[in-house]
């Protein structure tokens, strides 16, 4: 992968988590959300938006200790282990130092993949993968989320109306 590749990665990181043009970034998608909205569990088991940013920050975090090289001392046996539980509705200061957390981390992590050069997307990562592969697929992955994240505010009709 060349250098354009990794600009190519930040505009798309910036876009999922700061810039709105064709899809809904997570920080406007969590912008002015409550905790009694970001605890509410949809009906038939869906994940309540506090546990899907709980598991966001959880892969993130995890991913900015493997770029930087720094310590990431959580551990969790699976993948349902990683979105922790729904969130106390009453509990405006946790919400909010999740949601600054998930900012943070963010910010970390656009600084990491900023920093990376062709040498570091051919790396491997993980057994059968590069980084420059995976990459691509995190970033996916918190557009998915960003739009789970919509779509139970939708449900809850707290969502702004259309600019």
């Amino acid at each position: 992968m060349s250098q354009n590749q990794v600009n190519q990665l930040v505009l798309q990181w910036d876009h999922i988590w700061e810039k709105e043009e064709w899809i809904v970034p997570v920080s406007v998608a969590l912008n002015g959300l409550t905790a009694k909205e970001a605890a509410y569990k949809p009906v038939g088991g869906a994940n309540s938006i506090w546990q899907t940013l709980n598991h966001m920050n959880y892969y993130n975090e995890r991913l900015v200790s493997r770029l930087t090289g720094s310590a990431f001392d959580k551990s969790a046996s699976n993948n349902e282990e990683t979105f922790g539980p729904p969130g106390n509705p009453d509990d405006a200061e946790s919400w909010q130092a999740t949601v600054k957390h998930a900012h943070a981390i963010a910010k970390q992590l656009r600084a990491a993949i900023g920093a990376l050069t062709d040498a570091d997307l051919s790396r491997p990562y993980g057994a059968s993968s590069t980084l420059g592969q995976e990459l691509p697929l995190w970033i996916l992955h918190d557009a998915h989320h960003a739009g789970q994240i919509v779509l139970i505010r939708k449900l809850l009709g707290a969502w702004r109306s259309p600019s």
